[in-house]
């Protein structure tokens, strides 16, 4: 069995990617890919759970289970539009829902339940992939440059991968140094949690409404004063460090909505430019993947802070923009399930590499 189904369901609360993968050959192929949907209340629990509150532990509980048939129900559709047998697929591999992210304090907690995911499709799953990572003193993310390097990387060439996701992180792919890569900061998260405060939307379609907008130089200034965007990599993050109740606290309440927009695009624009020069040197290629690569706005920006870049869509190196986490996360379980380390030690910090998630036999 070479079939894999990988599942991620990000920081941008929107649904489950799930990609159909083979590797049967040494270029793992994505054969077929969808989108999910959560439910609009499914995605208000997952928010809510976002900070303490009470009855936490039970809601958590409930909320995996639920996450769980989400999961399920998205791994059958693949199976139903393929047509493929459930005994030619190898395993799930499901990063779960993260709603704590603390590799500072040894924890990282991803929601799902692996073992009702197996009972509802009676289909080996691997899961809970960054915890392994963590006890070996790593931060547990990005855990996706290891699978950049195996599909992206060339020794002709220095490239850089960028994932817009909630967060935006980065892989280094230089010829002359080992694989590099970390969290750079907000990606989408603070775009998507803003309109949706001021507009009730669920994102800036292309970065229109923020391109219309303009930079508030002062808010700028303010939300670039955070240590997060000075800390030397390893370095991972998520909502615990950036969310609309961060973007509250800068913000006057005299500006613009629409300028407060373009703001937070500036913000991660800047943040992504900057980390590329500080860290990566200057690559002769950025692959752009994740929702941020359909945000216009976002790319012309990028285009603009990085004249001496090419800057495209993973699209064009072989890997669909939209499905290369989930495809990283069918690499991770296949990796898993042959018993080879996922992790990267220069990457997370880790004591070592480290083979990564848990078994939950079908």
């Amino acid at each position: 069995m070479s079939l894999v189904i990988g599942l991620m369901s990000g920081t941008s609360l929107d649904g489950v990617d799930a990609a159909l993968v083979d590797f049967s050959s040494t270029t793992p192929r994505t054969l077929h890919t969808l989108w999910h949907p959560y439910p609009p209340e499914l995605r208000r629990e997952i928010l809510d759970l976002q900070a303490s509150g009470p009855d936490e532990l039970n809601r958590s509980a409930l909320l995996a289970n639920r996450l769980a048939h989400c999961y399920a129900a998205a791994s059958l559709q693949v199976l139903t539009e393929t047509g493929v047998d459930k005994s030619a697929v190898a395993a799930i591999g499901c990063h779960g829902q993260t709603v704590r992210h603390q590799p500072g304090r040894g924890y990282s907690i991803q929601l799902n339940n692996p073992s009702l995911l197996a009972e509802l499709t009676t289909l080996t799953v691997v899961a809970d992939f960054r915890s392994r990572d963590i006890a070996a003193g790593g931060q547990g993310a990005p855990l996706v440059p290891a699978f950049h390097s195996a599909v992206f990387g060339v020794q002709e060439e220095h490239r850089v991968v960028l994932n817009i996701g909630g967060i935006a992180n980065l892989t280094d792919l230089n010829p002359e140094h080992a694989v590099r890569g970390f969290d750079c900061g907000p990606g989408n998260i603070l775009l998507d949690a803003w309109i949706g405060k001021v507009r009730g939307l669920e994102f800036d379609a292309e970065g229109e409404w923020a391109g219309g907008g303009q930079v508030v130089p002062g808010l700028l200034a303010s939300l670039l004063d955070d240590a997060y965007f000075d800390a030397a990599p390893p370095k991972s993050c998520g909502r615990d460090e950036f969310n609309i109740a961060w973007v509250d606290r800068k913000v006057l309440g005299t500006e613009d909505p629409r300028d407060v927009q373009a703001t937070l695009l500036e913000l991660t624009a800047v943040t992504i430019a900057d980390a590329v020069r500080r860290w990566c040197g200057t690559p002769k290629q950025i692959w752009v993947c994740g929702g941020g690569a359909k945000n216009l706005a976002l790319m012309d920006r990028l285009r603009t802070l990085c004249p001496d870049v090419n800057i495209d869509r993973t699209d064009l190196a072989g890997q669909p923009a939209d499905w290369v986490e989930a495809t990283a996360f069918a690499w991770l379980a296949w990796l898993t399930l042959n018993g080879n380390a996922g992790s990267l030690a220069e990457v997370t910090g880790a004591r070592g590499p480290r083979i990564l998630g848990a078994i939950y036999p079908g």
